[in-house]
């Protein structure tokens, strides 16, 4: 496996191309070409037309390539067109040429300074991440691209279970096989893309629909980089990879809720309310819970949008009004949260700490106890005071209020808490993915404090003799780095070098040693095509499907086992003195056992793999390759 980040660049490239180009078929088709917000929204429609096109190409029997991704792009930009020429009406909200370009510099310089983040947090572009969920991720990865399938079944039958969320899996699995690149590089490829252009191109769209200003976008996609808790995190733990792509579309879903609720006709409504319709399929498939983190942040924001109106004209119709959207809301969140629930045994995470600390880790921007970075915290506190002198901006704030609630009651209430165990369960009453979603929410609120300080500052400035020339100038240069310092702040400093931790080879490494990693990279010389190998998922054995391509007889941690494969994992080391293992390696095809040793990925018990450890050479387990003391390769032989 190579470790230079020049064998990455075609798989970026493609995986680039991939969250563009259906986004900008779409929008060329659905909207005027100087409508801001739907630019915005190109790789999140992107993202939902690969998520939608890899269950669709299972149905009907397509390989997964790009014919079912343009398919599914023109079907959905037909849409788009018919819509657009039927409700001819409509805003078109567009800037100045000189905005525009300012607009697309800080995106690029945001794209750039998060893919330089990730590049040292990965460390090398086939790094793997060394947690437990890696390694269903990996293997579903693998599975898709040898049966060209990466729908939600074809990814659920890794772990043998119905369905899996496969928006991130649609996007690795078409960047593998039209790169042929290792699965760990597409990978790479993939997170850097969705956490350097989709993730900043969502918060940009957020911020654009909430203030309509352009250098509200400026602001976002710049802030956009200073979060550890988001996108880093949930490439640190877990690794939450679906969580991490259906994170990244949440802004965009929430850019949609603005002009929906703002609209003062049906007619203008249409559109937004497709327009979430389509992203908010993206979201739902990336990930469940990714989608009732838009419900939860857009239902404050929605009655907070409302109440202006209320204010303004006090007419009973409007009190009314309020009072329906505000009950129905409620009314389908709680059925949606009763319905959604979490596994018992999944979702027995406790709190972090108290909710003292929960309420401070929030509105710094810093929780799992990292260092804040000061001009994010300052930037929220500024935005707060100003929705305080002017409560209009209140909606801006309603994602964070709801993302506050959930993260304090998650890790700072205790397991017992009921309104925790309610409202948190869909997430796992897991701290870590309600700690990922305070970024997405935060963005209006950050941005909103960079705008009042450009504000403040190019009035202050211009009360200077001569300065009318250069103080609007001056006071967005300024704002604009203070914003661009964020990517380099101790937040995210602090969170990369933990992330780095979690992809470093060592010999003590969470799932494979490089002494491991060396057997399963020459599978390819040590074993034929058709070898089937046993060994124990809990020491990374099971990752010779992903990295070896070598059939395994299991492919996760979780997954089931027939009677045969489970008397292999607790007895295969008698293979010489007891004549049921032969049976049972007859029964199940293996060819090929990997020992591991005894270290289990987390500490997890492995007792029912014992018959894997410490094997030694035979007649019938004869020695193929080893690397240190405890990364061996054995043949079975004398069973046929």
């Amino acid at each position: 496996m190579s470790g230079s980040w020049l064998t990455a660049l075609p798989s970026i490239a493609v995986a680039l191309a991939a969250v563009l180009l259906p986004g900008i078929l779409i929008r060329l088709a659905g909207w005027n070409v100087r409508d801001v917000l739907p630019w915005l929204l190109v790789p999140a429609m992107s993202v939902t037309v690969l998520a939608v096109a890899s269950n669709v190409a299972h149905f009907v029997r397509l390989p997964w390539s790009p014919l079912p991704v343009a398919l599914v792009a023109v079907l959905i930009a037909a849409v788009a067109f018919v819509v657009r020429r039927v409700l001819r009406a409509g805003e078109v909200v567009s800037v100045r040429p000189a905005h525009a370009v300012g607009m697309t510099v800080a995106l690029a310089v945001s794209a750039l300074a998060i893919g330089v983040q990730l590049v040292v947090a990965f460390g090398r572009p086939d790094a793997i991440s060394q947690t437990l969920d890696n390694i269903v991720h990996l293997n579903a990865i693998k599975l898709a691209t040898d049966t060209a399938d990466a729908s939600a079944v074809q990814i659920g039958a890794t772990s043998d279970i119905p369905f899996y969320p496969n928006g991130w899996h649609s996007i690795v699995a078409l960047v593998q096989l039209l790169t042929g690149a290792p699965i760990p590089v597409a990978v790479t490829a993939g997170n850097i893309v969705i956490g350097a252009v989709v993730w900043p191109f969502s918060a940009a769209a957020l911020a654009w629909a909430v203030f309509r200003r352009p250098l509200a976008v400026v602001f976002a996609a710049l802030l956009a980089t200073g979060f550890g808790a988001f996108p880093l995190l949930l490439l640190d733990f877990g690794v939450l990879y679906p969580n991490f792509a259906g994170y990244a579309l949440i802004g965009a879903a929430l850019a949609a809720v603005w002009p929906l609720v703002q609209a003062s006709g049906w007619r203008e409504r249409v559109r937004p309310f497709l327009l979430l319709l389509l992203i908010s399929v993206g979201v739902g498939i990336s990930h469940p819970n990714a989608l009732l983190g838009v419900f939860a942040l857009a239902v404050p924001a929605v009655v907070l949008l409302l109440v202006p109106f209320t204010r303004a004209e006090r007419t009973r119709g409007r009190f009314l009004a309020l009072a329906l959207v505000t009950v129905g809301l409620l009314v389908i969140g709680y059925a949606v949260w009763t319905v959604a629930r979490t596994n018992y045994d999944m979702s027995r995470w406790g709190p972090w700490q108290t909710a003292s600390q929960a309420v401070g880790e929030a509105l710094t921007l810093a929780p799992r106890q990292f260092p804040m970075t000061i001009v994010l915290a300052l930037l929220l506190a500024v935005g707060a005071v100003v929705i305080a002198r002017r409560p209009a901006r209140l909606p801006a704030a309603g994602p964070f209020l709801a993302a506050l609630v959930l993260f304090v009651l998650c890790s700072g209430a205790v397991v017992a808490n009921p309104i925790r165990e309610f409202l948190a369960n869909p997430w796992y009453n897991d701290p870590y993915r309600l700690a990922a979603l305070l970024p997405v929410a935060a963005i209006p609120l950050v941005t909103l404090g960079a705008l009042a300080v450009s504000d403040g500052l190019r009035a202050g400035l211009g009360r200077l003799p001569g300065a009318s020339a250069w103080a609007p100038v001056a006071a967005v240069a300024v704002v604009t780095a203070l914003a661009a310092s964020v990517a380099v702040g101790q937040n995210v400093r602090a969170t990369i070098v933990q992330t780095q931790g979690q992809y470093a080879l060592r010999a003590d490494a969470n799932v494979l040693s490089e002494d491991e990693l060396d057997v399963l990279t020459r599978l390819d010389e040590t074993t034929p095509p058709d070898a089937v190998i046993v060994g124990s998922p809990l020491t990374g054995a099971s990752l010779a499907y992903a990295i070896g391509d070598r059939t395994v007889t299991e492919r996760h941690v979780f997954g089931t086992r027939t009677p045969d494969e489970q008397y292999l994992t607790e007895n295969l080391r008698d293979i010489d003195s007891d004549p049921e293992v032969c049976e049972a390696v007859r029964a199940v095809g293996a060819t090929y056992v990997l020992d591991f040793g005894d270290r289990t990925v987390n500490g997890n018990d492995g007792s029912a793999y014992t018959g894997l450890e410490d094997l030694e050479p035979s007649a019938r387990l004869v020695l193929v390759d080893s690397e240190g003391p405890d990364a061996k390769l054995f043949r079975i032989e004398g069973c046929s």
